[in-house]
């Protein structure tokens, strides 16, 4: 009997110790040198280990606390794959030049990943191959047929959101589920994101992904319709600070536009912009432009080159601008309309929604 207890104890201590962190055996035909892993927090590259490539196999250790999406690399080489690494042994398999198509075991939510990504890739190279088609009937004049092929792209495209949102619902204790709500959180309102967070098993809540978007959708319900936009202050384009509400207070609408010079929505949305800043500005419509540049010069040649002509601040931080964080903006062009108490009364008026909505509010 003692034997026996004396087995028990020994499986379950090395059951534990392989729990305490994860050993990951990297066979990749073509590599040399050395491979790092590494996982992402908040924007910057960490490194959990690096390892020496010895006959085109290394050896990665190290701990997380969670399941966690990691990226593999060569190093010197910019092509990274993702790994869902678990404090378990695996194994990675491939060829050095082609990390995208490397097969991983011993995790059991890469396989998760794996099932939800082997779908959208496949779908993903439907949308590419007709966008192609959609290129070649537009140089050949079928604006028709490219136009018909463009919607039968987004359709695809959009699918592939669907795919993942669907994942996450139905599977809210895995830890894939936070990686990919990350990934379709834009576009989406406070109160959907919201819904999707709680669903969510409640371990997840110490997941960082989780507590990160948690906080953006705090930001968001901040700046919601109805809401008094926050106050904030930045440069001008000639260094002298400028307050948002001195602006908004002296308009009877403003609208507060995040933008950028290398943006080309924020380019392509321009023209229009201007058209209805012409068209409103003696009945009491203003534009505020803030830039998430990080190149001065660059900045200020896209406000000359597009005429915009109103008042323009940024801090040069690019996707860190304090006031595009303030506003949970997270992709552009993004703007807000306020009015002259600081009210938002409209998000994201684009193209002739943007007219319309300005010429209905003076028409009042």
């Amino acid at each position: 009997m003692k034997k026996y207890l004396v087995l028990i104890l020994a499986v379950a201590l090395f059951a534990c110790s392989q729990e305490k962190g994860f050993k990951i055996n990297v066979d990749l035909q073509g590599a040399e040198g050395q491979v790092v892993l590494e996982e992402r927090v908040a924007g910057e590259w960490v490194a959990l280990d690096t390892a020496d490539v010895v006959d085109g196999v290394a050896v990665l250790e190290g701990a997380v606390t969670v399941p966690t999406p990691c990226y593999l690399s060569v190093v010197g080489k910019r092509a990274k794959t993702l790994v869902f690494v678990e404090n378990k042994p695996m194994t990675i398999t491939g060829h050095a030049d082609s990390l995208r198509f490397v097969k991983v075991t011993g995790s059991v939510s890469h396989d998760e990943y794996q099932g939800v990504n082997s779908k959208i890739e496949e779908v993903s190279k439907k949308y590419m191959a007709l966008y192609q088609e959609s290129r070649a009937a537009n140089a050949a004049g079928d604006t028709t047929k490219a136009k018909e092929l463009m919607e039968q792209v987004n359709t695809l495209y959009e699918s592939t959101g669907v795919m993942q949102e669907d994942f996450v619902k139905e599977n809210p204790a895995s830890y894939v589920s936070p990686f990919y709500l990350s990934r379709i959180q834009y576009g989406k309102s406070a109160g959907a994101l919201d819904s999707l967070v709680n669903a969510l098993d409640p371990k997840m809540m110490e997941v960082q992904s989780v507590i990160d978007l948690k906080a953006h959708i705090a930001k968001m319900k901040a700046v919601e319709v109805g809401q008094i936009a926050p106050d904030f202050t930045q440069n001008d384009k000639d260094g002298n600070p400028v307050k948002f509400s001195d602006i908004y207070s002296k308009n009877e609408l403003t609208l507060i536009d995040f933008w950028a010079s290398w943006c080309g929505p924020c380019r392509g949305e321009n023209p229009n912009v201007v058209a209805v800043y012409n068209a409103n500005k003696d009945k009491g419509f203003s534009v505020f432009g803030v830039s998430l540049d990080k190149d001065k010069a660059k900045w200020l040649k896209a406000i000359e080159d597009d005429h915009l002509t109103w008042d323009h601040v940024s801090d040069l931080a690019y996707w860190q601008n304090a006031a595009a964080k303030l506003y949970a903006v997270n992709s552009i062009p993004s703007s807000f309309l306020v009015d002259k108490n600081g009210k938002i009364v409209a998000k994201n008026r684009r193209g002739e929604e943007l007219g319309k909505f300005v010429s209905e509010f003076f028409s009042k």
